[in-house]
């Protein structure tokens, strides 16, 4: 690992950490949606390809995730925006399903998880592209059994894209009227129960390729530690500037930006 090499990609790694972060605050998205992608293209262009690189790529994200996410509660926390019993109802079973989730991509080939993100990841931009605030499918969150079933399938689908809660959680909420700010705040909560229990499991899932240096079970350290710093500066930033302004214009712009890198994961899946 030569240092032309390696420093473009570290300097790639600190842009993406500041903006992964901003947006975590700002729109409630998380920034795993942009992370995933950019260290699989990172790690690729380093030469470290093979069967379970999206494992790699999926768990470093995650870990990154429990900073950001402390950050943004905390943010939130100090508008009076976070809704802790909608938390305390959900987490828990955000984070059954958070472990399942593990114990799936753990299993699966790295294509497939490409697959599998592309797919969410288009599907996640198509709401922020065109959906509308005056969407519902329920006038409350879902209580009883279908909590049960929801909430572990919320998490669990999280840990397959190497998301916190803001990417599925916060359309979720406001699906059922919960509003904006506060999904936004509550998502950041979701992040956690997703990213404390998923990356502590990845930590003991041993992976077969790209033999990443400094890698701890499916998590790089390297990765992390260039990460973290940004994303902790950057989620309070974006918390703030959401509280002061209209954030539908830039949802919509990345839509489709979410829509394109969804499609090249997918074009990378199958056509290499």
């Amino acid at each position: 690992m030569d240092i032309p090499t390696l420093l473009p990609v570290l300097a790639s790694l600190i842009v993406i950490g500041g903006f992964a972060g901003f947006l975590a605050g700002l729109l409630g998205v998380g920034g795993g949606i942009v992370v995933v992608p950019a260290f699989f293209y990172a790690f690729q262009s380093l030469g470290y390809d093979g069967p379970q690189l999206m494992q790699v790529c999926l768990a470093t994200s995650l870990a990154t995730i429990i900073v950001t996410s402390i950050r943004s509660t905390q943010s939130h926390h100090k508008k009076g925006a976070v809704d802790w019993q909608i938390l305390r109802q959900w987490a828990p079973g955000i984070a059954v399903g958070a472990i399942l989730g593990v114990a799936l991509a753990a299993n699966l080939q790295s294509q497939m998880l490409q697959l599998i993100f592309g797919g969410l990841g288009a599907t996640i931009g198509m709401y922020l592209a065109f959906g509308r605030q005056s969407w519902s499918i329920g006038e409350a969150l879902p209580t009883g059994l279908w909590r049960i079933v929801i909430a572990p399938l919320l998490g669990g689908l999280s840990v397959l894209l190497g998301i916190g809660g803001g990417s599925l959680g916060v359309p979720f909420m406001t699906l059922h009227r919960v509003p904006i700010h506060r999904a936004v705040a509550t998502a950041a909560g979701f992040g956690l129960a997703i990213a404390v229990p998923s990356a502590l499991a990845w930590l003991f899932v041993s992976v077969d390729a790209p033999r990443l240096p400094w890698t701890l079970g499916a998590v790089n350290l390297p990765a992390f530690f260039v990460i973290i710093p940004m994303t902790f500066i950057f989620a309070p930033i974006g918390a703030n500037v959401a509280h002061r302004m209209d954030a539908r214009p830039l949802k919509r712009l990345f839509g489709a930006f979410l829509l394109l890198v969804a499609a090249n994961m997918v074009r990378s899946a199958l056509w290499g």
